[in-house]
């Protein structure tokens, strides 16, 4: 008997899944609170400050390129405990880092176990599952994870109103070992054939020379994370030009990520009923309707907080859908390197955030800039979509 039918007979805990995908990118938002103390407290720049941000993206980064063909070769489960142990010390370095430097150091290390649980937990979840199948359990996933990113701030706010910013690395720590011990005992290993050391790193070769994987990468990471010139910009469009308190930016932002869940929770009950390409269009389609009525209000001068959120959550809702369809179809161009396409699929959708992020400085006027940025995202993911559903069935065609 192999793994995988083991696997399937023994399916994964979905909301331990959910767990160990959730810890990589907690990390990252509930520290955002916490910048204007650690900059005090080492006595430090806002920007030397934000460095422990923008290492951390780039470990997610690079974790997600290895872990995936490393996972192809060793097995998830063992690489999965690797990444989370180290994502625990980490935390704990952090924790008593006695300098900028030091903390610096200690995120990037942080980074790169968390990416571990980002690519495996979906690459778990394809070992386990295929087609629709697949992009239900990932849209529940998505479901579970969404809560992360919307409530992380909020919390991060007030541990370091109450208890101070380190406290903030002991909870994640001390999350970090909770999920080593749930992966230990509960999950099982799901990859099967083995690819050979030699092998294991062209497995990205193989899949940047196919069309439709990196259409799906690149249309997923565009119809995504490009929500992330919004994050970046939200302060200076809601307070600065709406004219908006800073304490209600929180609030605004866990309505749009609202947004996300929703669509996944969508996506999670028509997947079967429709085919996964047309969602992942529909979904997509929504998101561009939703980015032109946001650079409409904002060039016309008519846009209101509420009206920015009610576009903004109507944009997350198309993502919600386009995302898990997109991951799955990625994911199934070659599901014998199924690690290997969760962890460049991931890298890629880092890539266009990071992006994005950077482009949302460009211009005097913030809401303007993320309006086209949103725009432009969304039309090069249809566009990828369409060339990637095109190149996907040419190649399950018959000779």
């Amino acid at each position: 008997m192999t793994l995988v039918s083991r696997a399937s007979a023994y399916p994964s805990p979905l909301w331990l899944l959910a767990l160990i995908t959730l810890n990589g990118t907690l990390a990252m938002h509930i520290f955002v609170p916490a910048l204007p103390a650690v900059a005090h407290a080492f006595h430090t720049s806002a920007a030397a400050a934000q460095m422990t941000l923008s290492v951390y993206v780039v470990g997610l980064s690079l974790g997600q390129l290895t872990y995936g063909p490393i996972s192809d070769h060793f097995g998830r489960r063992p690489v999965l405990m690797f990444g989370m142990a180290l994502y625990s010390a980490a935390s704990l370095a952090a924790l008593f880092a006695p300098t900028i430097g030091l903390l610096v150091a200690a995120r990037l290390l942080q980074a790169l176990g968390g990416g571990s649980g980002l690519v495996l937990g979906r690459a778990i979840v394809r070992d386990s599952a295929a087609g629709e199948t697949a992009a239900r359990r990932l849209s529940l996933m998505n479901l579970m994870t969404m809560a992360g990113p919307g409530l992380a701030p909020m919390i991060g706010a007030a541990m370091v109103g109450t208890t101070g910013w380190r406290s903030i690395f002991a909870l994640i720590s001390l999350l970090g070992l909770a999920g080593l011990v749930l992966v230990w005992r509960l999950l099982p290993e799901t990859s099967g054939e083995r690819d050979s050391v030699a092998n294991v790193f062209g497995n990205y070769a193989r899949l940047l020379k196919s069309p439709a994987f990196v259409g799906y990468s690149i249309g997923g990471g565009c119809a995504t994370t490009s929500f992330y010139a919004f994050i970046a910009a939200a302060p200076f469009i809601l307070v600065d030009q709406l004219h908006r308190p800073p304490s209600e930016i929180g609030v605004y932002l866990a309505i749009n990520i609202l947004g996300i869940w929703l669509g996944s929770l969508t996506a999670s009950r028509i997947i079967g009923r429709a085919p996964m390409s047309r969602l992942m269009v529909i979904g997509n389609l929504i998101s561009c309707v939703s980015a032109a009525i946001f650079l409409g209000l904002a060039a016309s001068g008519g846009l209101s907080a509420a009206l920015a959120v009610a576009a903004m959550l109507a944009l997350c809702f198309g993502a919600g859908i386009a995302s898990p369809t997109a991951l799955a179809q990625a994911l199934s161009i070659n599901p014998g390197i199924a690690g290997s396409a969760s962890g460049l699929y991931g890298c890629v959708q880092m890539i266009v955030g990071a992006i994005c992020t950077a482009c949302a400085g460009i211009g005097s006027n913030p809401s303007l800039t993320v309006g086209v940025i949103l725009l432009a995202a969304a039309l090069v993911a249809q566009l990828c979509f369409w060339l990637a559903s095109g190149g996907a069935d040419r190649a399950s065609a018959p000779a």
